[in-house]
């Protein structure tokens, strides 16, 4: 919630004075008193404030998102597999956060990393596979899928943050404590 003061009166300037400006002051100085600022709850007493705890948000790590999906595309390639955003992936049972050493990491990797992807709805899959993997601007992904650039610019970083907190879920995408 922003902390901007809103009066329910547009202010105007104007030359001279006007029989309407006490009533105006007055109106706008009754709305000001009538809500209580944001801050100032009422509490029982003897009771502590808690302290408020950030909101814990991913929008710092969407370029390692973006590095790792781009890590994906290469482990998918060198293994013979396409990247399958849209279609079904092999089920897996363990997922793994190691460094990928051989083939077997390799696709242990890319299924796990698909799994994750899965878990994103299929128009998040698809702005995220147009825009991160196959390097479209967003115009022209807006033009592909049918969807307004304002909508794209706004669906996007969403859908990496939900696929941030899948990975990190996953213990495929580590953060720093």
């Amino acid at each position: 919630m922003s902390a901007v003061l809103q009066l329910p009166l547009l202010w105007a300037a104007q030359s001279g004075t006007s029989a309407l400006q006490p009533q105006l002051l007055a109106s706008a100085a009754h709305h000001i008193q009538k809500q209580p600022p944001p801050a100032e709850t009422p509490q029982k007493q003897g009771a502590v404030a808690a302290p408020e705890t950030p909101v814990a948000t991913y929008a710092f790590y969407r370029k390692h998102t973006e590095n790792l999906l781009r890590r994906y595309l290469f482990a998918s390639m060198q293994v013979g597999r396409s990247p399958n955003l849209l279609g079904e992936s092999v089920g897996r049972g363990w997922v793994s956060s190691r460094r990928v050493r051989t083939f077997e990491d390799a696709l242990i990797f890319v299924l796990d990393v698909e799994r994750c992807l899965q878990r994103l709805t299929a128009i998040d899959r698809q702005i995220i596979s147009r825009i991160v993997l196959q390097e479209y601007t967003q115009p022209e992904t807006a033009a592909f899928l049918g969807l307004s650039q304002r909508t794209i610019r706004a669906k996007l970083p969403q859908a990496i943050d939900r696929l941030t907190e899948s990975l990190v879920e996953a213990d495929l995408l580590v953060l720093p404590d």
